[in-house]
């Protein structure tokens, strides 16, 4: 089968998607454990295999210790360059694109892979991705890993869409802005539902500024964001995080 798909840049740094990760565990915990034989994707992990070795790491000590984690590339160097770093039958490495070289993960993580890609070829690629009924956690983030944002995607579509920073070094929410997934980055406009959100986000971070603290600062922003009636997720324990999840449609 051949890999669909293009070789991307492959830049990444140990701990990069250490948010995201945190996330899949939390979101993806129930159905990890429910599977007979859990298995998720590292789709794009770049030149070094760093983030698809983290992922099996977090995955085996938060949510269970059989968990298998395949890292693809369509790159065959960088598939090659990968080996010493498998431990099989937990974490593999082989090639393969949007396709997920024919297997039927239960979980996909492809970060920084569709932020190289023009827009109209997104959805296609969420619908090749989810086709087998994978969930999908697809976003983009920073070169440290400091800020992020991803979409989740289930069967072609997306339902959530989550920003999430390390706290102590946000100045400001519009940073939120240069990180968006492909899907809404051009979007961020006047008359956009993620140009409004974003607008009344940073609106709110400045309305409670407080001396005790990012995190504070944070939290008041959020239950701000919720009390203007946008349809805020989840609760204190992600939100001190530095996450903000909302439904996609809003």
């Amino acid at each position: 089968m051949k890999p669909l798909g293009a070789i991307t840049r492959g830049t990444t740094n140990p701990n990069r998607l250490r948010r995201v990760d945190n996330f899949l565990a939390y979101r993806c915990s129930s159905l990890l454990k429910e599977a007979a034989q859990p298995l998720v994707i590292d789709l794009g992990y770049g030149a070094t295999p760093v983030t698809a070795v983290e992922l099996r790491g977090r995955l085996a000590a938060a949510v269970r210790p059989d968990v298998t984690v395949v890292g693809l590339e369509i790159d065959s160097v960088r598939v090659t360059d990968a080996q010493p770093h498998a431990d099989p039958p937990f974490l593999k490495f082989q090639r393969g694109g949007f396709e997920l070289a024919g297997l039927a993960p239960h979980v996909v993580r492809a970060f920084n892979v569709l932020r190289q890609y023009p827009e109209d070829e997104v959805s296609a690629a969420w619908r090749t991705m989810t086709a087998t009924g994978a969930l999908l956690i697809e976003g983009t983030c920073d070169e440290l890993g400091r800020i992020a944002t991803w979409a989740v995607v289930e069967a072609g579509v997306p339902s959530t869409l989550t920003l999430s920073a390390r706290l102590p070094d946000l100045e400001h929410p519009a940073i939120f802005a240069e990180r968006l997934p492909k899907a809404l980055i051009h979007h961020n406009v006047p008359g956009h539902p993620v140009y409004e959100l974003l607008r009344s986000l940073g609106r709110a971070w400045e309305t409670e500024a407080t001396p005790f603290g990012p995190r504070q600062r944070w939290l008041a922003t959020v239950r701000r964001m919720r009390a203007e009636g946008w349809p805020v997720l989840d609760g204190p324990a992600r939100w001190r995080l530095g996450e903000l999840t909302l439904p996609w449609p809003a």
